[in-house]
Order: C-alpha cells, then sequence, then structure tokens
C-alpha cells in the first residue's frame, strides 16, 4: 500500500509528467511540419493538450519508475522534403525537448534555492513541482533516446543501416515494444538508466549553478 508520503509525491509528479510528454510529443509533430509532413497537424496531435499525447501505461511506467513514453505522434515520412534528414530531425526533436524543459527546470529549482530563499509552503510545493519536471523529462529523453523499436533512438540507428536490415527490424517491431515494457517492469534497465540520467542532471546543475551565480 501507498503511504501518505508517496501518494502526496506520485501528485506533484504529475505537472512535471504531463508537460514532459506534452512537449516530446508536439515537438515531433512540429518537427514533422517543418521537414513536409501534415499528418500530424491534421490529426489534431499538433496540441499542447496533455490529453491528445498520453498513453496509459507509458505514463504509469513514468510515474512509478521515472521512465515511460508517450502516445506516438502519427507521421509519414515519404512526405519528407529529405527522408533520411526528416526522420532523424523528427526523431531527435522530442529528446531534445525533453532536454531543454529539464533544463530550464533545473534553473527555475535553482533560483528558488538560492535567490528566492522563502520559507513560504506555496514556494516549497512549487519548487518540488519543478524538482520532479526534471527527472520527468530527464527520463522521458534518455529512455526515449535507446536505440531499441519502437523508440526514438532506434529510428535514428537504422537511417544508417541498409534497407533490407531496416526492414527486417521493423517486422519485429511489436516484440521489442512487448520486451521493452517486461524489462521496464522487471526493474532490469533501472541501474544503467538511473545511472544516465545522474550525468545528466548533474550536467543541468553545473550549468544552473554558475548561470545564477552569474547573475547574483
Amino acid at each position: 500500500m501507498f503511504g501518505k508520503q508517496e501518494i502526496l509525491s506520485l501528485l506533484i509528479s504529475i505537472p512535471g509528467l504531463l508537460l514532459a510528454i506534452t512537449m516530446h510529443e508536439f515537438a515531433h509533430g512540429w518537427a514533422a511540419y517543418l521537414m513536409g509532413d501534415t499528418t500530424a497537424k491534421y490529426s489534431g496531435r499538433l496540441s499542447l493538450n496533455p490529453l491528445h499525447h498520453l498513453d496509459p501505461i507509458g505514463a504509469l511506467c513514468m510515474l512509478f519508475f521515472r521512465f515511460g513514453w508517450a502516445k506516438p505522434v502519427p507521421i509519414n515520412p515519404n512526405n519528407f522534403k529529405n527522408h533520411r534528414r526528416g526522420v532523424i530531425v523528427v526523431s531527435i526533436a522530442g529528446p531534445f525537448a525533453n532536454f531543454l524543459l529539464g533544463l530550464v527546470s533545473c534553473i527555475i529549482y535553482y533560483l528558488f534555492v538560492f535567490v528566492i530563499h522563502s520559507d513560504s509552503s506555496w514556494i516549497e510545493f512549487l519548487s518540488q513541482i519543478v524538482l520532479y519536471s526534471i527527472f520527468m523529462n530527464v527520463g522521458l529523453m534518455i529512455f526515449n533516446l535507446i536505440p531499441v523499436p519502437p523508440l526514438d533512438g532506434s529510428k535514428i540507428l537504422l537511417e544508417f543501416l541498409p534497407y533490407r536490415v531496416k526492414y527486417q527490424i521493423y517486422q519485429y517491431e511489436r516484440y521489442f515494444s512487448l520486451i521493452l515494457i517486461i524489462l521496464v517492469y522487471a526493474g532490469t534497465m533501472t541501474p544503467v538508466l538511473s545511472l544516465l540520467q545522474g550525468y545528466v542532471i548533474t550536467f543541468y546543475e553545473f550549468v544552473a549553478r554558475n548561470l545564477i551565480f552569474l547573475f547574483i
């Protein structure tokens, strides 16, 4: 059973989760639009409404394991002006959006800690929301960069492989999806993903501290 502290932590995680998922998928759709594909736009997925992008299982994995996924934005690579460039740019766009959001969240968190210096319960509450936003964005970014279908990292990698190999891998994409879900629930991937998450957050802290101390 969950105690009060665990339930509170889950509730505080939700804003960061919704922001991370929404911006990740919006970035994919917007990049595809810039690359010449209007599928996401006409499917109603160029939206900042979180409900348009939530995948129930992926969202639960994000809440409980800090690693997960959203409902993929529909994209037709055949519409890209340059197929390979389009696939790579669109695939990177989602994780990159999370990278930037995580960094901005970290800077805001350090502003709360080092600049505002308030004992207000509201400031403490907001700082916790921002803190969880860091973890949610970094977790979503790292998980999606794993080079295993159907994640973004695999789409980048496959563009550099021969067409025949790429086609064979895509044939088994649904099996890779099932394996990924099992591995996440089993916690098999958690140590490595947590280690990578720690490296990214350390970089965030370095940037945030230096920016803030530069201006105060």
